[in-house]
């Protein structure tokens, strides 16, 4: 699970990368790296789901987003339940 934070990110310069991010959150969506995405009510950022295997993998898959250098990253490592009964 991902906080992530975007810091030093203005309206314009978002604005232009929005499309590329978007479509590159899609394929890291479709080839499974991302899980889920929830965007923060306040727009400052974004909580994600993302299968990985270490914070080298989370940062080497986000590196391809226009939107990494002006992401501050909390890794918070959680597994998931298939069976609540395991």
């Amino acid at each position: 699970m991902l906080n992530i934070q975007l810091e030093g990110l203005d309206i314009d310069t978002r604005m232009k990368l929005l499309p590329r991010e978007q479509e590159l959150v899609k394929e890291l969506e479709q080839n499974g790296s991302i899980v889920e995405t929830y965007i923060k009510l306040d727009m400052s950022g974004i909580f994600m789901v993302m299968m990985a295997n270490d914070s080298e993998d989370v940062h080497a898959k986000l590196s391809i987003l226009p939107y990494y250098p002006y992401m501050k990253i909390e890794i918070i490592p959680v597994r998931v339940l298939n069976n609540i009964n395991q």
